[in-house]
């Protein structure tokens, strides 16, 4: 568990992989700076604890997603594709608000909109499937609803 601005922040095998790889603190760290080591409570720090250049954290992801042969995206993309993949696995947007620290659920709900029609989508389209199993072969929809 990390702490972060006053909140604690669960560790995922995959949060501490990908902090590892990208070179943020930890306790392997805080033992290698000795006296060094500062505490700042962040969760993404230099060997010694400090706050990271957005340069070299920038640089550090991209070559990490280069090595992963992904595509490129922005620090910040990561929050937003974290809170995309909770939203797909049909994760509370209550919960997601808590976990992005948005002040008011609206402003989760705003921005990850276009999430949410899809999945609306989805769900509508399952319905259909559900109601009606056998296609008639038309293309029609098998079930209408008004999806906002």
């Amino acid at each position: 568990m990390w702490k972060y601005g006053g909140h604690s922040v669960r560790c995922t095998r995959t949060s501490v992989s990908w902090k590892a790889a990208i070179g943020g603190g930890d306790a392997v760290e805080c033992q290698g700076a000795g006296s060094d080591w500062s505490d700042s409570g962040l969760i993404f720090s230099t060997p010694t604890g400090q706050l990271l250049d957005l340069t070299n954290l920038t640089h550090r992801l991209r070559s990490f997603l280069d090595r992963a042969g992904l595509r490129r995206i922005r620090f910040h993309g990561l929050r937003r594709s974290t809170a995309t993949l909770l939203m797909e696995q049909g994760v509370s947007l209550v919960v997601i608000k808590e976990l992005l620290g948005h002040a008011h659920i609206g402003v989760t709900a705003a921005v990850y909109a276009h999430v949410r029609l899809r999945l609306q989508h989805q769900a509508i389209d399952a319905l259909g499937h559900a109601l009606d199993a056998t296609d008639d072969g038309t293309g029609d929809p098998h079930a209408v609803a008004a999806v906002r």
